[in-house]
């Protein structure tokens, strides 16, 4: 790549890019539908013919896409405009007591008609991890919890990976400790046990995931993850259940309504 075909004059935005500039260029074509979900974008050797750059250039254009989940890859046949609706996921909505008080999943106030699919849980008795121990109150370094791993997947694609951790002595022989809560999920089981969740609050950021994260969420290079750390608290404020949960950034509206 020579320099004259790695940078160009932004005007008002400074020096920037050849690759980056390409990219916008097919971002903004994606978003006024000349490219539609599902179709092939131009290829490497159709950007170094229209742009006059070299095939990294052109690589790096399609890898921006791809980053930004606007974009994957087809191993042979090329980059596609990425057919996927994101989801919005409804912070405050979604955990009120008239959702899963009434039976419903939480997840059902993020997707809709979409279903969402638990194809993967694991649930069993561990040590706790001090952090966790040292939330749920429990003290004792021999303490244990109930550990739920559940992966989620949304229209054929792997969309979260979540880790709930509570009580082992607290949910020991009650659905909560089975793969198949019931209704309402753990918050209903949790309120049958007179330690209904009142209080939530949640702790948000984001990183690159771990090759673990990024295989089990079949993510493209360069596409990070949102973590979201779930902390539920009952009546009497002490904490029930701390949830652990890896999001594909690319997949995720972060939806909150707030009164002021």
């Amino acid at each position: 790549m020579t320099g004259g075909e790695a940078w160009m004059s932004g005007g008002d935005t400074g020096r920037q890019p050849k690759y980056q500039r390409i990219a916008a260029q097919l971002r903004a074509a994606v978003e006024a539908g000349e490219y539609g979900p599902g179709e092939r974008l131009p290829g490497e050797n159709d950007l170094m013919a229209e742009h006059g750059v070299a095939r990294m250039t052109a690589r790096q254009a399609l890898g921006v896409l791809q980053a930004e989940g606007i974009a994957e890859a087809r191993k042979g046949a090329g980059v596609f405009v990425r057919d996927f609706r994101p989801i919005r996921r409804r912070g405050l909505e979604r955990l009120a007591h008239a959702q899963w008080g009434e039976g419903r999943s939480v997840w059902a106030t993020d997707t809709g008609e979409r279903e969402l699919v638990v194809d993967s849980i694991e649930v069993g008795e561990e040590n706790a991890p001090a952090a966790i121990a040292g939330v749920l109150g429990l003290g004792d370094e021999e303490a244990r919890v109930c550990v739920r791993r559940r992966r989620y997947v949304l229209d054929g694609k792997p969309v979260l990976l979540a880790t709930s951790y509570l009580s082992a002595e607290l949910v020991a022989g009650t659905p909560i400790a089975q793969p198949d809560t019931g209704p309402g999920g753990m918050y209903a089981r949790l309120e049958e046990l007179g330690r209904r969740p009142v209080r939530f609050r949640e702790e948000i950021r984001s990183r690159m995931p771990s090759v673990h994260e990024a295989d089990r969420l079949a993510l493209s290079a360069g596409v990070p993850v949102v973590l979201v750390v779930r902390t539920a608290f009952d009546g009497e404020g002490q904490v029930v259940e701390v949830n652990d949960m890896v999001l594909d950034a690319a997949s995720y509206i972060l939806e909150y309504d707030f009164e002021g």
